[in-house]
């Protein structure tokens, strides 16, 4: 079948609407716009906002009459819940009433499950996110829109799941670990230092690099910089909002957010990335003992060097996992009673030795540690919460101050659109795309830099201009509104001539030794026809993505015509993600482009 530019499918303004938000969402991740990223995330776009379902509970047969327990659970402990919920669910446990009790679990990030249960989009019998302040949060909110609590009862605590920095071992043996104590000061130290690790005697590692998973969405993320609050004031408990504002606290974040150089919505996937792309790409990210263990076990043959688990000296999360039983109307009393039963279930000295076999901690300390938790493994069973104090869970309004100041600090961004203004995308497809992308540009922080390339008609490859946002915005509004579909897709020569003009960015920003992130999103409904470069060509005009500095190219397969093979293959070089633009992922989508730059 030939291909052909003239359009198949009128889309229409829903799925203009997807384009209008993955353009969007990139910038929103760098320090944008901060009343975006409120949305709610998923671990995969094609899932429900925020959650990844239970593989093992999909071909479980439910009893006839049995009472069902949905879990929202935080992801660090997802194959520890797994195992758990199908042991628990073979074994039938019933109600005094004699009805069988059936459970399933969807694994969550705690700010996305949070988002979701309030907006209405997930309504979870059991929900358990990694801190007891995203519990806090969510009954404010509750209350302020109810006038009562989203969770009345006390949440236990189900295991502990530390933060800290997970680092190569000789990169962490440099800053003498086991033995020695490393805080949040070393790593703020080590990262504001112009020598890099030529001042800890390796000057062959360069500068340090630095990852993390976003605070708006990531449990880790947010804890790990309230620890990063706390370690500068000196503190265990009692952090005000007030504090993390001060003058000591922003010079602390920005320091870090100045050689930080990728993010996340969780921690597994830039955990992976870690191990994948090794010790040349990030030194270390803040995350959890138990992903640290867990990336050493699933990547250890074909990494360069073990991961270890740092604990912050000064005082860390141990994450208690709380596990709330919700009051919300949808509960009823049996799937309440159900609840508690598998509450017990969990707490149980079984459940809790298990805990360990998944690099979990149990939350009876008395339960004697084993591999994989040992110094072999790549973390410190010695320390405990005695030797390592527990920070208190912050309040709201620290959480929302440390989210502030993260915005605040975090590197601006420069983005490259690129726009397929090709015959296919006629009708309603290109008008509201134009109309939709002008919104956005007009929203963006000023600092940050927008430029915008169409691509199709007789032109080629048309550059419609950009620069400082605050500058541009009406000027570039005035270009995209001029327009229009036709011709055919040089598609291979718009990526090399965006990667050229944001090489070219680059170095400039580089000789004004401005730190940004760098990216583009590439959407388009179809295949090249048009390009005087090659597929090849194009791809050598690609980064390697070997450099965690590189530009990452965010792709949007538009339609049922679009080469989502070329566009994955283009998202995986670069460190990027590709997206199919269906109006049912679009919120997941939004998230997962936003966090990740």
């Amino acid at each position: 079948m030939t291909y052909s530019e003239k359009p198949k499918i009128q889309w229409g303004a829903v799925v203009v609407v997807a384009a209008v938000l993955l353009f969007g969402c990139i910038i929103a991740g760098a320090l944008t716009l901060p009343r975006l990223m409120q949305a709610s995330t998923a671990a995969n776009p094609t899932q429900p906002p925020g959650s990844t379902p239970d593989p093992t509970i999909a071909t479980a047969a439910v009893p006839a009459g049995a009472v069902n327990i949905e879990i929202s659970s935080a992801n660090t402990k997802e194959d520890w819940m797994n195992a758990v919920v199908a042991q628990f669910n073979q074994e039938q446990h019933k109600l005094a009433t004699g009805e069988v009790i059936v459970t399933k679990v969807s694994h969550v990030t705690s700010g996305g499950s949070q988002k979701a249960i309030l907006d209405g989009k997930s309504q979870p019998v059991v929900w358990s996110p990694g801190d007891q302040s995203w519990v806090d949060g969510a009954n404010q909110v509750w209350r302020d829109r109810n006038n009562k609590l989203l969770i009345s009862e006390n949440c236990p605590p189900t295991i502990l799941a530390p933060i800290g920095f997970a680092m190569w071992r000789p990169m962490a043996e440099a800053l003498g670990w086991p033995d020695k104590p490393i805080s949040w000061d070393d790593i703020v130290k080590l990262s504001a230092d112009p020598q890099g690790w030529k001042s800890m005697g390796h000057p062959e590692w360069g500068q340090f690099k630095f990852g993390h998973t976003h605070p708006d969405f990531s449990n880790a993320g947010l804890l790990s910089l309230a620890t990063l609050a706390y370690s500068t004031v000196g503190q265990t408990s009692s952090i005000t909002a007030k504090q993390v504002y001060s003058d000591a606290v922003v010079a602390a974040f920005r320091g870090v957010e100045q050689n930080t150089y990728h993010y996340g919505i969780q921690s597994r996937p830039l955990m992976q990335l870690l191990a994948q792309r090794g010790p040349d790409y990030l030194h270390a990210v803040s995350t959890s003992e138990a992903e640290t263990l867990k990336t050493n076990k699933d990547f250890g043959a074909s990494m360069r060097y073990q991961l270890v688990f740092i604990f912050p000296s000064k005082g860390t999360y141990w994450t208690e996992q709380p596990y709330c039983i919700l009051d919300g109307d949808w509960v009823t009393q049996p799937q309440k009673e159900a609840a508690k039963i598998f509450r017990d279930y969990l707490l149980a000295p079984a459940q809790q030795e298990m805990a360990i076999n998944y690099y979990l901690r149990p939350v009876n300390e008395s339960i004697p540690l084993h591999s994989p938790l040992t110094l072999a493994d790549g973390t410190d069973p010695r320390v405990t919460r005695s030797t390592v104090p527990a920070l208190q869970s912050p309040s709201a309004d620290v959480a929302a101050a440390v989210k502030d100041v993260f915005h605040q600090t975090k590197k601006k961004a420069t983005i490259v659109m690129l726009l397929d203004t090709s015959g296919s995308m006629e009708g309603d497809k290109i008008r509201n795309a134009v109309a939709s992308s002008v919104n956005f540009v007009q929203r963006l922080d000023p600092n940050d830099e927008i430029y915008v390339l169409g691509f199709g008609g007789t032109a080629g490859v048309v550059d419609l201009g950009g620069g400082r946002a605050g500058d541009v915005s009406e000027n570039l509004s005035k270009s995209l509104n001029g327009l229009f579909a036709s011709g055919k897709t040089p598609l291979y020569d718009s990526v090399c001539s965006a990667m050229e003009k944001i090489t070219q960015l680059q170095s400039d920003h580089q000789t004004q030794n401005e730190k940004r992130l760098y990216g583009i999103v590439l959407l388009s409904d179809g295949m090249d026809t048009a390009s005087q470069k090659s597929e090849n060509q194009m791809f050598s005009c690609l980064p390697t993505g070997e450099n965690a500095e590189g530009t990452k190219v965010f792709t949007i397969a538009y339609g049922e015509d679009a080469d989502k093979d070329l566009m994955l293959r283009i998202a995986n070089r670069t460190n990027g993600k590709t997206f199919t633009g269906d109006p049912a992922s679009i919120e997941a989508i939004y998230n997962a482009i936003s966090a990740e730059q």
